[in-house]
């Protein structure tokens, strides 16, 4: 059951920095009112927050797979 509840977790937190993340930029772009070299730098500056998130969910996955068995790494 331990597993379980890591994954779930681990995908929850991935999905919450995603949306974090872009909701961010989203919220910069609408200050501006513009796309420029400045928000720019701001999305590039989030790219490692939302490569972050998509790893947590994959990871997320790949418990819950785990936990019920149904992938290759459930021999491991």
């Amino acid at each position: 059951m331990e597993t379980l509840y890591v994954a779930l977790t681990v995908g929850t937190i991935g999905k919450l920095i995603l949306g974090i993340a872009v909701l961010r930029v989203h919220a910069y772009i609408i200050r501006e009112h513009k796309i420029d070299g400045v928000v720019l730098n701001a999305m590039k500056r989030e790219r490692f927050i939302t490569v972050l998130g998509v790893f947590l969910i994959i990871l997320g996955y790949l418990l819950e797979m785990y936990f019920y068995g149904t992938t290759p790494i459930a021999g491991l």
